[in-house]
């Protein structure tokens, strides 16, 4: 393109300055992280006793996050130069870093801060900074800093402004260097080729940049809407839905580092995060938990916090299969274990449901929920009456009283419920304390008796007992007892005397229940089997008849003794038995094929979900976070160490409305900060989320927010995508391509009748060879075959065709990143969600359609969808029906990408 003087020598004047600013910075951070003084406690004008400790940690934290900065800003000093004009007419110049700046660069701002919105804001943009003064958009620099041999550059630079631009000037050091040699020569010929180069060193719009590396793009300055959304309050709950590469786990991530840093937090948001550190003992940097639906985008979605300076440990990114199992197992009891409690095995095939189920989890929640909650109420109603009809006065006074409480619920409400419960607790313990230490004696004296006769007895008992703890239990009914006995101590020794003489003491319990209940324990389950092992060593008649019906009356009381605590924990039971009841009407769940202590992965989803919302109802009243310490609430502190000041997820609509609600329960009450990106046209699990409905039943408050330009894909290939949802009836989104981009790239490559290994190896190294030779180099490249079996021996194939050009191939097994970034990669499709590749082939499309009919349409998106520039299908047969309209949007091959000159 054709600059006026006046236009070559303002460019000039900005990269004189830009790259003195950066050798300016960075030299200023280097020297900071030289010095290595921190702020000690000596900087605190008084020490208190009682709060030096948590002041001098403060400090720790502010050094620590300083240095960060230093080291950010040392190998990258500033990504955005900004020229204003304020009210009084003068122009003045901001630069833009990605961190905390340096001190003594008065021009120099953090992107996080307000005045950073300056970098994403189009030319004549209005802005008020926080001193309330209006400044309008004159100018915008976005840099690229490299640290080179001899100084500063900034590679790739865009320059915009009123009169021209936007240009891309691939090196400011070499638009410097030339002109200056244009200048000094006197050699006609030299002249020449300094102009031509100065010409090919300024390009008109804005370059796509080739990627050489897999992971996700980095993208320092956000587009304006991008940067609107992740400004928004930190009490929010957001979502972002978009097409592929339109930045959304990008404004993710760049929202979380902003809102991690408290010095860019309102002053309400401040005082927030500082009480509810003080009440959790966690900082509001660490308070924070982002799922990811695959371990390979977990790994690379750490590397992209880095860059924006954010620790990001396995303990802050989780898929959603893993933390599941962790909660489930130890924080909330419902897995099995080795050390006893638990009521259900995980297993991930188990044919327990109903393809309703998955189509319909909202509606199989619900009537879950319902249910669960209805019979639980129905459990007071009944321990009351059985309490009111006692022959001890005293119980029968707490009988009506609780009846009284228990009449007055209102439907759907347990917390007035729980309140009012609770200031009966005294009486509830007092009596039954009272009532066990007698029926305790009465049992105690009958193993007293048995020792007496034989003082080997608990010896032989536990030796029996021992017998049956390493002999494979039978799943039996005991597990479907609500009514299980309470006294039971989940932490007592499990082998030894202590052991056997507590074992006596269980069984006798659960006979003496029996005999007065008139019904029989089972003999398949453990105190079945203790009880005809002992046969008459046990109560006689006359204690039965006098203890059990002490302890019917002691169960009915713990049921008020800590109404809480046994609601929530007994949430997995009655979903056991509402499962077994639903089987029957033949609803949500197939009637045979799995044992009842199995339990399917969504179906865990709907018993955490129940705990979960169920406390987070209780901790989100006032009155009961004040109180959290009393014995009636005491149950929900539990719940307060797994709530995180925010919950971010990545491609949220691979999980199902039920997964993203339990982990929007894990946000903390006090702030519900929630932010989640996706599409839905990627939804790549059968019981992934499907619509906005299915969101806003996790929070009817849900924020949806729509991006819809794409800034990866040519226009060759954004112009397939948009296609392809139109065939394949995806959800229509108005994708567009950024403004002065050049999109310009090739059309995708189609092969036929390429069932042979030998053909497809044979097709995939040629194009292989010739995007080497029209980029330069070989960018990041990916190959998606349909199944783990195919990937090795893909590779290993390619290899070997590939060998003269010494390129190097690597199977990616389950989705794991291995070799070095000039290699190809060849993955299963199920596990590339969220990456991005300059080139990508899809091998044996029709065979996926084959193999998964009712997600093809999705894996066929999101698969073409990864790629930037090149992208090949081939197929063993013909193209799928399905898609044989979009043949028109293919070549046979491709040829040299056009560019504009």
């Amino acid at each position: 393109m054709e600059l006026t003087a006046e236009s070559n020598q303002h460019l000039r004047l900005v990269a004189d300055e830009a790259l003195a600013q950066l050798n300016s910075i960075a030299s200023a951070a280097k020297s900071e992280l030289r010095d290595g003084r921190a702020l000690g406690a000596d900087s605190l004008a008084s020490i208190n006793t009682m709060a030096s400790r948590a002041a001098i940690h403060k400090l720790d934290q502010i050094n620590l996050e300083n240095r960060e900065s230093y080291q950010i800003l040392a190998g990258e000093p500033a990504i955005a130069r900004v020229v204003v004009l304020d009210e009084e007419g003068e122009n003045r110049t901001y630069y833009i870093c990605r961190t905390t700046p340096v001190s003594g660069f008065p021009n120099l701002a953090s992107y996080r801060a307000p005045v950073g919105r300056l970098a994403s804001l189009a030319i004549g943009a209005e802005f008020t900074l926080p001193n309330g003064s209006v400044v309008e958009v004159l100018e915008r620099t976005q840099l690229r800093p490299a640290a080179l041999v001899n100084g500063w550059d900034s590679i790739g630079t865009v320059v915009e402004a009123e009169h021209f631009g936007p240009l891309t000037i691939e090196s400011l050091r070499e638009l410097l260097t030339k002109v200056a040699v244009d200048e000094l020569t006197e050699d006609i010929l030299g002249q020449l080729l300094a102009e031509e180069t100065v010409k090919s060193n300024i390009i008109d719009g804005v370059r796509r940049s080739v990627i050489t590396k897999m992971g996700l793009r980095d993208q320092p300055v956000l587009d304006q809407y991008q940067d609107e959304i992740f400004r928004l309050p930190l009490d929010k709950r957001l979502l972002i839905l978009g097409p592929p590469g339109t930045g959304k786990t990008t404004t993710l991530i760049r929202r979380l580092g902003q809102k991690l840093d408290s010095a860019f937090l309102d002053e309400d948001e401040q005082r927030v995060v500082e009480m509810l550190g003080t009440a959790q003992g966690v900082t509001h940097a660490n308070s924070w938990l982002m799922f990811t639906p695959t371990e390979l985008l977990k790994q690379y979605l750490k590397e992209a916090f880095a860059r924006e300076g954010v620790p990001a440990s396995d303990q802050r990114i989780k898929t959603w299969h893993e933390y599941r199992r962790e909660l489930a197992r130890k924080a909330f009891g419902v897995l099995r274990t080795t050390t006893g409690g638990g009521t259900f095995v995980l297993k991930d095939n188990l044919p327990s449901l109903r393809a309703e189920a998955q189509d319909r989890p909202i509606h199989w929640f619900d009537d879950f929920n319902m249910w669960q909650r209805g019979f639980y109420a129905k459990e007071l109603h009944e321990a009351a009456t059985m309490l009111r009809e006692a022959t001890a006065p005293a119980v029968q006074s707490l009988g009506e009283r609780f009846q009284s409480i228990v009449g007055q619920t209102a439907d759907g409400s347990l917390a007035s419920t729980f309140a009012s419960l609770a200031a009966e607790l005294p009486k509830v313990q007092a009596l039954a304390a009272s009532l066990k230490e007698a029926s305790d004696n009465k049992i105690k004296a009958s193993l007293n008796l048995q020792l007496n006769r034989n003082r080997s007895f608990v010896d032989e008992l536990a030796h029996f007992i021992d017998g049956l703890q390493h002999a494979q239990a039978p799943d039996t009914d005991e597990q479907d007892d609500l009514d299980v006995d309470e006294d039971d101590d989940s932490a007592a020794p499990r082998t030894g005397r202590a052991a056997a003489a507590n074992a006596y003491m269980q069984a006798m319990r659960a006979q003496a229940r029996a005999v007065v209940s008139k019904r029989a324990v089972s003999k398949s389950s453990r105190n079945g089997k203790i009880i005809e092992w002992l046969r008459d060593r046990g109560l006689t008649e006359m204690d039965y008849a006098e203890v059990g019906p002490s302890l019917l009356v002691q169960a009915n009381l713990r049921r008020f003794a800590n109404p809480v605590k046994r609601y929530l924990d007994g949430v997995p039971k009655r979903y056991r038995a509402f499962r077994r009841e639903r089987q029957q009407t033949g609803a949500w769940y197939q009637s045979d094929g799995f044992e009842a202590r199995d339990i399917h992965p969504l179906e865990l989803d709907i018993v955490l979900l129940a705990i979960l919302r169920a406390a987070g109802d209780l901790i989100s009243r006032a009155n009961v976070l004040r109180d959290i310490d009393n014995p009636a609430w005491s149950s929900l502190q539990p719940f307060l160490g797994h709530y995180r000041n925010q919950i971010l997820v990545d491609e949220a609509t691979d999980f199902s409305p039920v997964q993203l609600a339990c982990m929007a329960a894990l946000s903390h009450p006090r702030l519900r900060s929630f932010f989640a990106c996706g599409d839905f046209n990627q939804r790549l699990t059968t019981w992934g989320t499907r619509s906005a409905t299915d969101l806003k039943w996790v929070f009817a408050d849900f924020d949806i927010k729509e991006i819809t330009v794409s800034y990866r894909q040519s226009k060759q290939l954004n112009d397939l995508a948009r296609a392809m949802i139109q065939v394949v009836g995806g959800t229509e989104q108005n994708i567009s391509l950024p403004a002065h981009v050049d999109s310009a790239g090739v059309a995708p490559a189609l092969k036929e009748h390429a069932a042979s290994t030998d053909v497809v190896v044979g097709w995939l190294a040629d194009r292989i060879r010739e995007i080497e030779r029209f980029v330069g180099q070989l960018p990041s490249t990916a190959i998606f075959v349909h199944s783990e079996d195919d990937v090795a021996p893909l590779a290993d194939a390619l290899n070997a065709a590939l060998v003269e050009h010494n390129i190097q191939v690597v199977a990616c097994r389950e989705g794991q990143v291995v070799g070095q970034e000039s290699n190809v990669r060849v993955f299963d499709i199920q596990h590339i969600k969220g990456l991005e590749f300059e080139a990508v082939f899809f091998i044996g499309i029709d065979q996926l359609a084959a193999k998964h009919p009712a997600l093809f349409d999705k894996y066929l998106y999101v698969g073409t969808t990864r790629a930037a520039t090149y992208l090949g299908v081939a197929c063993e047969g013909t193209l799928p029906t399905v898609i044989e309209s979009l043949r028109t949007h293919f070549g046979q091959d491709w040829q040299a990408p056009v560019t504009e000159q």
